[in-house]
């Protein structure tokens, strides 16, 4: 009897007492890749972010008028962030290269490796389009309410979205309910430009101008030399300064110890005799 009583009372304290419930912990947040450079400003969920901090699934990156930003993905594509740039990594999965990015506003540059998993896809949504690629070096920006979209290399579908859609979907269904969205096709060279309210019929490829294409480049550049903080900067920059005046110590040093003349003095012209 006496042990059913402790029986009892020991499963009592087991239900009422505060135990974690197995399996109910949160999943860990979805690795997508890290930051590999930056200049300052730049931010991660609006916290200033340093390189090699990673970057997870529904990450929101932004830049300031100063700064910008490159991340590495896991599948080995690059995204250089411009300054003054929004986007959210939506999804990243290295495994069925599955991307997906959203730019709210900026500049971005992408670098996509070749996609080759059935049902993969590489996708930046702005307000205006949705821009696919299969592995290719490309341009997108989204300012004042227009989308530019530039092709370096390979081949980019740009889908419209937005009123340029709903006129696009109204006069399809006049035709067919099956007829899917137009899409712009860039090869290497290649831009286009939506604004809202066009006409898909006046959405169509034109050559890249040389200063829009350099420039779009260098909106987007950040070199592997670029200092990682300002900090940093500043105190390799010290050291170099005092190994310097070191160096020129020393050297004037052992001048002096050994009674050097300094330079000699030029040849006698005899102007003098």
């Amino acid at each position: 009897m006496k042990s059913l009583k402790r029986l009892i009372a020991c499963g009592l304290c087991l239900l009422l007492s505060p135990l974690p419930v197995f399996g109910a912990a949160p999943d860990a947040p979805q690795q997508a890749g890290q930051i590999n450079a930056l200049i300052p400003q730049a931010q991660r969920n609006g916290v200033p972010t340093r390189v090699k901090d990673e970057v997870d699934w529904n990450d929101l990156l932004r830049t300031e008028h100063s700064g910008r930003l490159r991340a590495g993905l896991s599948d080995g594509s690059i995204i250089s962030l411009g300054s003054d740039s929004e986007i959210r990594v939506v999804q990243h999965d290295a495994a069925s290269q599955r991307t997906e990015l959203e730019m709210d506003f900026g500049k971005m540059r992408n670098r996509v490796v070749k996609i080759t998993r059935p049902g993969g896809k590489y996708e930046v949504r702005t307000p205006l389009a949705v821009i696919g690629v299969v592995g290719t070096d490309f341009y997108v920006a989204h300012e004042n309410n227009r989308t530019t979209v530039i092709c370096y290399q390979g081949a980019v579908s740009v889908t419209p979205l937005g009123r340029v859609a709903e006129e696009s979907s109204s006069q399809s269904r006049e035709n067919t309910q099956q007829e899917s969205q137009p899409q712009i096709q860039l090869s290497p060279g290649e831009m286009v430009e939506i604004t809202a309210g066009i006409l898909p019929a006046q959405l169509k490829p034109s050559p890249t101008p040389a200063p829009v294409q350099r420039a779009s480049i260098e909106d987007t550049n950040l070199p592997d030399e670029t200092v990682r903080t300002a900090h940093n900067s500043h105190w390799k920059r010290n050291i170099l300064i005092l190994t310097g005046i070191a160096a020129v110590g020393t050297v004037t040093g052992v001048a002096v110890s050994r009674g050097n003349p300094g330079p000699p003095l030029p040849p006698d012209c005899g102007c003098g005799k």
